[in-house]
């Protein structure tokens, strides 16, 4: 057989090459999709479910995947994880639901943290330069596991925002996603738990669930304070 050679590329298609998969081209299609999310959700108004009722549902384990995955996708695209832990328990009840929404974190977590990974990290990983940055980069990556464990543990801190960062970081994958499949469950068993009572609210589950919710919450937000008042008095 004859060797064909095959021309090289252009100077030009070279060079559109480098710009369209240049690292900033890519956290700029990251920042246009996430932009896009946040705008569907407000359009969309998911809130809107829990007063308008829900659509027909399937049942039984073709429910639990349906769910899990629809969670996985809504995380990811920035509905707030309290809304769909409320769905999952009142669609689901309690047991069932706190199955398929853990499920859901864990998809939706690894979605984002994917993107992140793919689209934002060559960008951005030069300009951890500074204290801080660079203190908390090298937590998560010499200890992912224990960092994100504690990270998903403590109220307050945004789910989007913890997936981003530590996609940034040199965290491996399975230290990712099981330190969020096991943080994740308390705040999100109290969520689902209260949405599977809700139609009893004066109920001792119901407000326990309310109290595991509320308690943390006002101690994150101490801490917080506290570590605000620090900061200044450095």
């Amino acid at each position: 057989m004859l060797d064909v050679a095959v021309p090289a590329p252009k100077p030009a298609v070279r060079r559109a090459r480098a710009v369209l998969f240049s690292p900033w081209s890519r956290l700029g299609l990251l920042a246009a999709l996430l932009v896009g999310a946040a705008t569907a959700v407000w359009v969309w108004q998911p809130h809107r479910l829990l007063a308008d009722g829900w659509p027909a549902q399937p049942s039984g384990a073709a429910a639990v995947v349906l769910f899990a995955a629809a969670y996985g996708l809504c995380t990811a695209a920035l509905v707030p994880r309290p809304l769909l832990n409320l769905a999952a328990g009142v669609l689901l009840g309690a047991q069932v639901g706190l199955a398929a929404a853990v499920a859901g974190t864990v998809l939706g977590a690894g979605i984002s943290f994917g993107l992140g990974r793919l689209l934002g990290q060559d960008a951005l990983r030069p300009l951890l330069r500074g204290r801080w940055l660079g203190a908390a980069d090298r937590q998560l990556s010499r200890h992912g596991f224990r960092s994100m464990l504690a990270i998903r543990l403590l109220p307050g801190i945004p789910f989007a925002a913890a997936n981003y960062c530590a996609a940034i970081s040199r965290m491996g994958w399975p230290a990712f996603l099981l330190a969020t499949g096991l943080g994740c469950v308390p705040n999100t068993a109290a969520y689902v738990v209260a949405g599977g009572h809700a139609a009893t609210p004066t109920s001792p589950v119901f407000l326990i669930a309310l109290a595991c919710i509320a308690v943390p919450a006002l101690g994150g937000l101490i801490v917080a304070w506290r570590k605000r008042g620090r900061l200044r008095g450095a």
